[in-house]
């Protein structure tokens, strides 16, 4: 018994040291990633990529989107085990769902064709392998029940659903730019080689439109440029020229607040279930998460097709503003409905696609990543305003214009899980020792009874 006992200790030690080994290398690695996000990123870039690559070999028929799940691993949704097992194969995982991709696309180009309702929007769930549809508070009754039918004639891959607010472009509010009859916020900074230009939404102003800064509409400030290009509705991007040399940097740094900003480091797509950023000059810097793709949303200006979903929040003045993900420039604000208080969901033109058109390039910016991020959520309850984005350089400006890093990055995620470990393992080298020091006083008061009686 006594041997059982000490066999027993001995392995609760040893799991203890152990735990505390892993916990230890679990922080550090936390700890060791590279300020710009590009390590911290890398892991979840590859899930992406994995998904991707699997939707695209096994093909629309027998695939349904891919997505990162909580623990940064690439999930695929497919319609047949054999395709789930070579999911498997590949090292992702595999869901199976009643839908194919080429069902649900189906489903979305047979709502793009019924008559146009203001205040609508659509776009594919991945997760729950449906179409979701979203009607807000300005669509009537008659509306509601006309697009429900012909929902219904599409099957059960849809799913209608009200919405609070209304679906709206962010236009109007505080904003560093104006054109005297609204404001916006600034994108990224973008070039043709030859010229520099601000990326920002299209709906802010159609060609030709004049921008200078300032805080108020009415206040006169320096000349910023005029809109050369744009497209919406249809998209939601345009390109506002540099007209004043004083006002371009040539850098792309986006502003978080307090005097901070993180230095854009390249441009990509992202990925649903992805942590992403978005500032404002509006409401700030403010988080959320990449909930859908290729979403439509029916503005009373029209329809916007190609758009990024996502739970962040947003109000009037921060259109045009950057979204972005560890330093990866991801798209630019167009709309959506609710505010930065009771949350809501806000679309995003894609900044590659935009890029793409105009034949522009983000400034400063020679490493074009992967978007990055992990995470999934489908709640459209803002949080608070994060204090910056993780895994991101963010720099504040320094003299002759030069850049300072001024906090580095922690993967808090892989954080968390490291510190619990640690944390039990203290537990069980406690559990142990106190078990030990009761044994060592029990036989001291052994010997003392012997020695008193005989």
């Amino acid at each position: 018994m006594k041997h059982a006992r000490r066999n027993l200790r001995r392995i609760v030690r040893l799991a203890a040291v152990g735990g505390l080994l892993c916990g230890g290398l679990m922080v550090s690695n936390a700890m060791a990633d590279e300020p710009d996000g590009r390590a911290a990123g890398s892991g979840i870039a590859r899930s992406a990529e994995v998904g991707a690559d699997l939707v695209t070999r096994l093909g629309d028929t027998r695939t349904a989107g891919s997505w990162i799940a909580d623990d940064g691993q690439p999930v695929v949704a497919v319609t047949d085990e054999e395709a789930a097992a070579e999911v498997r194969e590949s090292g992702a995982r595999a869901k199976v769902m009643r839908y194919s991709a080429s069902d649900l696309g189906s489903a979305t180009e047979a709502l793009g064709k019924a008559p146009r309702v203001p205040g609508t929007s659509w776009a594919v769930d991945y997760r729950s392998n449906e179409v979701v549809v979203r009607a807000d508070s300005t669509v009537s009754a008659e509306d509601w029940s006309r697009l429900s039918e012909v929902a219904a004639g599409i099957g059960a891959s849809v799913r209608m659903e009200r919405t609070e607010g209304s679906f709206r472009t962010m236009l109007n509010g505080a904003s560093p730019i104006f054109n005297g009859r609204g404001r916006c916020s600034v994108g990224f900074n973008v070039t043709n080689g030859q010229r520099d230009f601000i990326l920002t939404a299209g709906h802010c102003g159609p060609v030709g439109t004049s921008w200078v800064q300032g805080g108020q509409v009415g206040q006169t400030g320096p000349q910023v440029g005029t809109t050369v290009a744009g497209n919406f509705p249809g998209n939601d991007y345009s390109l506002v020229e540099y007209e004043n040399p004083d006002v371009v940097d040539g850098t792309n740094i986006v502003d978080i607040g307090e005097g901070q900003g993180v230095r854009v480091t390249g441009a990509a797509d992202p990925v649903v279930g992805q942590q992403v950023f978005r500032s404002g000059s509006t409401t700030g810097l403010r988080s959320g998460r990449v909930t859908a793709l290729n979403a439509t949303v029916n503005y009373v200006e029209g329809a916007v097709t190609g758009l990024i979903q996502t739970t962040v929040c947003a109000e009037p003045g921060d259109s045009g503003g950057p979204l972005l993900s560890e330093g990866v420039a991801l798209g630019v604000t167009s709309g959506g409905t609710g505010d930065c208080t009771s949350g809501g969901v806000t679309f995003f033109q894609p900044v590659t696609e935009a890029l793409s058109a105009l034949g522009v390039s983000l400034v400063d910016a020679p490493n074009a990543g992967a978007g990055t991020g992990t995470g999934t959520g489908n709640s459209t309850t803002q949080n608070p305003p994060p204090a910056a984005p993780p895994a991101a350089e963010v720099v504040t400006p320094g003299a002759a214009g030069q850049q300072q890093s001024v906090i580095g990055a922690v993967d808090y995620q892989a954080l968390i899980p490291g510190l619990g470990i640690i944390a039990a393992s203290l537990f069980l080298l406690m559990v142990a020792q106190r078990a030990l020091s009761d044994r060592v006083g029990r036989n001291r008061y052994r010997n003392q009874y012997s020695q008193s009686w005989g």
